[in-house]
């Protein structure tokens, strides 16, 4: 018997007829969503209370709930077949969510007024578990429309349905993370947006090895294909220890959307940057404002603008938050950044008179960047007014230099007391604040080069400090560089900034050798009694060699690496030439030669890099020390290499006349250095190349070719200095030049076979990228649509076309155009595989309509000869080249209209050229009925050689290296000492010996003057 209250007079029968308006309401408008969940659920209410009773005392049956819950799964399922982007499906489930939201919310009023507990059942619980199993039915479904309208429904109010039964919620969560791996984007984008209200899960409850809510959306943001799927979880990721670090990561996403929300919502959305560490603040900042994209670096800013809210202390609280000894660039661009974007900042800044008495790195350096920017929008009137006066910036900095030198003999003296104990935690105290106090001076003397030395008063004052800071042997390395910057603007000439250093140099080095024993006279047995010191030959006996302890050796070494230190800085701050500067020469003999004969790696690397300076500036020892560079970067350290491998192709940038009258030379020398075993001397000298071939100096099709092989092999896969570099060069090197396109076509048949050659060489475990990717590389480079137009260069839009000949030509030939060695032999011909991406290759290239007659005949010559007389077999290259021709011959109606072959044959220009295609297909009689694919080699052809990995090639190729290597130092030798004869070996000390003859030194002291 159904029983209806009598204050009700609803009709379950008629439950469908009275949804079905609510839900048409709400699909139109937002608005009116409030006002039906409302209605819907004054008629739940009055459905609820419609029951049934059972026979037997089995109790009531809820007659009314099951009619409700009917008729409204029935209004959801005609939602869930709608496709994506229909607004009133959208707005229809949002009114769904709402609706469960909303009798959840009023249930849960209801039990607190009632007393009653959570675990009690009420018709909103059931009705929301209902909902739910049925949603998870679709999850499954084969029509992607389901799919993804089941995930949108779940995910708007899978937060609103309260607490579940253990196995609905167990069901739910295993199904979203199936449907997280589903193929379509938008199912993946919901089941994301659902799985992440499930974060929190209970580790003791999961099983062994089962990944947590967190560490799934972790895996999703991370790898996830789809831009859409990984914003989705950025944005409903929890930021927790262990998500932090992947959503940091994000800040280097190929998305340009993903990085600005995550800047503009996720990072700003954090309560304090202190729950970052300060490599995840420096990170953040570093990339952010150096990002490619304006919007990025504007939401960056934004969010360091906004860190500054946060402190009390303002700019210096802020600079608090990074590392400044470490990262002080990092700290200069947020600085930088929040002077930008908030100008009341940059505004509000004052230096007054106690600013300056307790100086700490972190004011220093606001101080620093506070001119800096000052200088930089030409504010001159806030330098003036901001910075003390010359003579009070110099006390400052002498009194800050003080305590440093102080605090370094305290760690100097505790260094040196063995037996007394030393405190670990004090003794990294001295450490830092001997690292801050050195910060501090470091800025003060960047704060110094921008002052007004208009005073002489002031100016005397700083030229004497900071003289004597750098003839202290004590002075810390880090700040050399900054005192040469300051005598750099108070010496008046280079001349005199050059005396002044050598000056230094001579009293640090005086002033170690005081310390070495006087030498003792030698006790000849030949010494009359009366005390004769003359041996029969009548001369006085030579003095015993001086005996320097190990101690003082230390020292003089000391002193040679801060006096070569000082030279370094020196050279790199002057730009006059050797002759102008007569005070130089004394430094190659007594402290540079000998510094790069030295067995002290430092020392010699420096003595290197102070050559290689000094040769900057003076052609002769250019000449003379270029050899002695080359072999270096060959043997020596890694560190060494990397030093003289940047001086080489400084070298040849600064003195391209001299050293590139044999070219051949050259370009033979630098593919030689090329090869190297260290990644980062490897990366270097592929970017050198690469700058030559950029400006022009060098157009060699050999080094072009071995950097982009270079580039595509897997042995340069961790290499990545080097793969960016290259990345960034063929791009800029391609579409800088017509000719240089025109390279990159002349190379592509051969670097295409070495490359499938060394495919077929690789292990099994080592991967490489595709032929069809590698020839879309090349379509790319040699597209002339995308070449600059230069004023002095006529575009070339053939290029492509003459690439489609080539090819079309290979294919004729049945054999690749690579000319190989004497002593290496291998298959040339074109596989079966390689016929396929490359009549692919065809349909992407460019042929312009107005291509010149002469080379539109000869491309449909090439390809008429190819149809008719070496017709594809493959049913996909065929199809490809077919496609091709088709084009072509749409293309180029006008330049092939009439066209007759044995016409075009009789013109004596091009005569050479129909006889070439003509006596291919002469010798077709002699191929099999494939070609180049399955019959027997003949001999003429060359046999199929062992792979790359064959021992006799390694051998051959290992002869052929000592060859070339020897032949490297011979002609080097030739072109840089023509005038001492062809073949004549020389060490290294007689290298150094002709770096010395040139330098025109003499025994004659400059005078003082």
């Amino acid at each position: 018997m159904v029983r209806k209250p009598k204050d009700t007079a609803i009709d379950i029968e008629e439950l469908p007829e009275l949804i079905a308006p609510i839900f048409q309401q709400a699909q139109f408008s937002l608005a009116n969503h409030r006002k039906n969940v409302v209605s819907l659920h004054k008629l739940h209410e009055q459905a609820a209370q419609v029951t049934q009773t059972l026979g037997k005392g089995k109790g009531l049956q809820l007659t009314g709930e099951a009619a409700f819950n009917k008729a409204f799964i029935s209004m959801v399922n005609r939602i869930l077949p709608i496709k994506k982007g229909v607004s009133q499906a959208d707005k229809s489930i949002k009114f769904v969510a709402a609706f469960v939201r909303y009798t959840s919310e009023k249930a849960a009023e209801e039990k607190e007024k009632n007393g009653e507990t959570d675990e009690d059942e009420t018709t909103a619980s059931r009705f929301a578990a209902l909902l739910v199993k049925h949603l998870l039915r679709g999850f499954q479904a084969k029509d992607k429309n389901v799919r993804l309208r089941v995930l949108q429904c779940v995910a708007e109010m899978i937060s609103s349905v309260g607490e579940m039964e253990e196995d609905l919620y167990l069901a739910l969560r295993s199904a979203l993370l199936e449907r997280i791996r589903d193929k379509e984007t938008p199912v993946r984008v919901q089941a994301v947006i659902a799985l992440a209200k499930l974060q929190g899960d209970n580790p003791e409850e999961m099983e062994e090895e089962e990944q947590s809510v967190s560490e799934v959306l972790v895996d999703v943001l991370q790898y996830d294909p789809s831009p859409d799927v990984r914003r989705a979880a950025l944005l409903n990721i929890a930021a927790t220890k262990v998500t932090l670090d992947a959503i940091l990561s994000r800040t280097r996403d190929q998305d340009t959307t993903i990085r600005k929300l995550l800047y503009a919502h996720v990072l700003a959305g954090l309560p304090h940057p202190k729950l970052l560490t300060i490599a995840q603040r420096e990170e953040v900042v570093k990339n952010g404002l150096k990002d490619r994209e304006s919007s990025v670096r504007t939401a960056a800013g934004r969010l360091v603008g906004g860190w500054v809210e946060l402190f009390e202390g303002g700019l210096v609280e802020l600079l608090k938050m990074f590392d400044l000894i470490g990262s002080e660039e990092v700290a200069q661009e947020a600085l930088l950044s929040a002077f930008v974007t908030r100008p009341d900042l940059f505004d509000s800044v004052e230096f007054g008179d106690t600013y300056w008495e307790d100086l700490t790195p972190e004011k220093a350096f606001l101080a620093r960047v506070f001119v800096d920017h000052c200088i930089s929008i030409k504010d001159t009137s806030r330098v003036e007014s901001s910075l003390p006066v010359v003579t009070a910036l110099a006390f400052k900095i002498q009194h800050c230099y003080n305590t440093l030198l102080e605090l370094s003999k305290e760690m100097e003296a505790q260094d040196r007391e063995d037996d007394m104990e030393v405190d670990g935690d004090s003794q990294a105290d001295r450490e830092e604040r001997r690292s801050s106090m050195e910060f501090t001076v470091a800025q003060l003397l960047k704060l110094a080069v921008n002052l007004d030395y208009s005073d002489e008063i002031g100016r005397r004052k700083m030229f004497g400090l900071v003289r004597e800071m750098i003839g202290q042997e004590s002075l810390p390395e880090g700040l050399v560089a900054r005192c040469l910057d300051v005598l750099r603007k108070l010496s008046p000439s280079e001349r005199d900034l050059i005396r002044l250093v050598v000056e230094v140099v001579q009293e640090l080095r005086d002033l170690a050798r005081q310390d070495e024993p006087e030498p003792e006279p030698v006790v000849n047995g030949d010494e009359s009694q009366f005390g004769d010191d003359r041996t029969e030959g009548g001369r006085p006996p030579a003095p015993a060699p001086r005996e320097i302890t190990p101690e003082t050796q230390a020292r003089i070494e000391s002193i040679d690496i801060r006096c070569l230190a000082l030279c370094i800085g020196m050279l790199e701050r002057v730009n006059s030439t050797l002759q102008d500067n007569s005070a130089l020469h004394g430094l190659l003999p007594e402290l540079i030669i000998p510094s790069v004969r030295s067995k002290d790696p430092l020392l010699r690397e420096r003595g290197l890099t102070s050559l290689g300076l000094c040769s900057l500036i003076d052609k002769k020892i250019a000449l003379s020390s270029f050899t002695l560079f080359v072999q270096q970067a060959q043997v020596a350290t890694e560190e060494i290499k990397k030093r003289c491998m940047e001086t080489v192709f400084d070298l040849l940038m600064v003195y391209e006349s001299e050293f590139f009258k044999a070219e051949h030379r050259i370009e033979m020398l630098l593919l030689q250095i090329m090869d190297q075993d260290s990644p980062e001397v490897q990366a270097i000298a592929c970017e050198g190349v690469a700058k030559l071939m950029l400006s022009g100096i060098v157009a060699d099709d050999r080094l072009l070719r071995s950097l982009v092989i270079l580039y595509l092999t897997p042995e340069t896969e961790d290499n990545q200095a080097l793969r960016q570099c290259l990345s960034y060069f063929f791009p800029v090197y391609c579409y800088s030049s017509p000719l240089n396109q025109r390279r990159m076509q002349h190379i592509f048949l051969e670097t295409y076979w070495h490359l499938k050659e060394y495919r077929e060489s690789l292990d099994e475990d080592q991967e490489m990228i595709p032929p069809s990717q590698i020839t879309l590389l090349f379509v790319d480079w040699t597209d002339p649509q995308k070449a600059v137009e230069m004023k002095d260069q006529a575009p070339d839009t053939a290029v492509q076309a003459e690439l489609a000949s080539d090819i079309i030509k290979a294919l004729l030939i049945g054999k690749y155009p690579v000319q190989l060695e004497p002593d290496i032999r291998a298959d040339l011909s074109i596989s079966k595989d390689d016929k396929k991406i490359l009549c692919q290759m065809l349909g992407r290239l460019y042929i312009p309509a107005d291509l010149d007659n002469d080379k539109a005949h000869q491309l449909k010559i090439l390809t008429s000869a190819l149809t008719m007389h070496r017709p594809l077999k493959d049913t996909v290259s065929k199809n490809a080249f077919t496609k091709f021709d088709n084009a072509l011959s749409k293309t180029l109606t006008e330049q092939l209209e009439g066209f007759n072959e044995e016409d075009y044959a009789e013109l004596d220009e091009i005569r050479k050229r129909f006889e070439w295609t003509e006596d291919v297909l002469a010798d077709d009689s002699s191929e099999g009925e494939d070609y180049g694919e399955s019959h027997e080699p003949t001999p003429h052809k060359a046999r199929r050689v062992p792979r790359a990995r064959d021992p006799r090639v390694q051998a051959a190729r290992a002869t052929r290296k000592r060859k070339a290597q020897e032949e490297l130092n011979q002609e080097v030798d030739k072109m840089l000492d023509s005038d001492e004869g062809e073949g004549k070996e020389k060490d290294e000390d007689a290298e150094v010996e002709s770096v010395l003859s040139v330098t025109g030194a003499s025994d004659e002291e400059e005078d003082d003057e």
